[in-house]
């Protein structure tokens, strides 16, 4: 069985996308892998954003944001932008994917960073279980 792929994009990658990666990548540990790119990268990664990462145990501070290619999503099973739908900034609108609508962590409060990394990983859990009952995927462990 191939590796099912997951594209996560939003505007500057230095958040949202980049906590949907790290988070989906732990969970889903080696049945399933997934990688972030924005359609304007930022320069580096949210300060705040990094930290909340920490906090959870995953540490995203050296990584840096990446560009969107036409590559990057044939590769993908499937994609999920983060809210770049509701921004109309994002061309990759023009093939098919879920729009989760995650509100920007730039220039939130720590609480309210908090707030959004946790409905990521519930989002997260929610497509892991999805490939798994379609039978891409057993989760890390064989949790369930």
């Amino acid at each position: 069985m191939d590796k099912k792929k997951v594209l996560f994009v939003c505007v500057h990658n230095s958040g949202r996308s980049q906590m949907a990666e790290a988070l989906f990548n732990n969970l889903a540990g080696d049945k399933a892998a997934a990688l972030s790119a924005g359609t304007q990268p930022a320069l580096k990664i949210n300060p705040a954003v990094a930290r909340v990462m920490r906090e959870a145990g995953l540490d995203i501070s050296r990584r840096q944001p990446k560009l969107l290619t036409l590559e990057m999503m044939k590769s993908a099973d499937k994609v999920i932008t983060m809210g770049c739908g509701v921004e109309k900034l994002c061309p990759a609108r023009i093939v098919p994917m879920e729009d989760w609508g995650i509100e920007d962590p730039e220039g939130k409060t720590l609480d309210r960073v908090r707030e959004i990394r946790d409905n990521i990983k519930v989002k997260v859990a929610t497509l892991i279980k999805e490939l798994e009952t379609e039978g891409s995927i057993r989760l890390k462990g064989g949790e369930k």
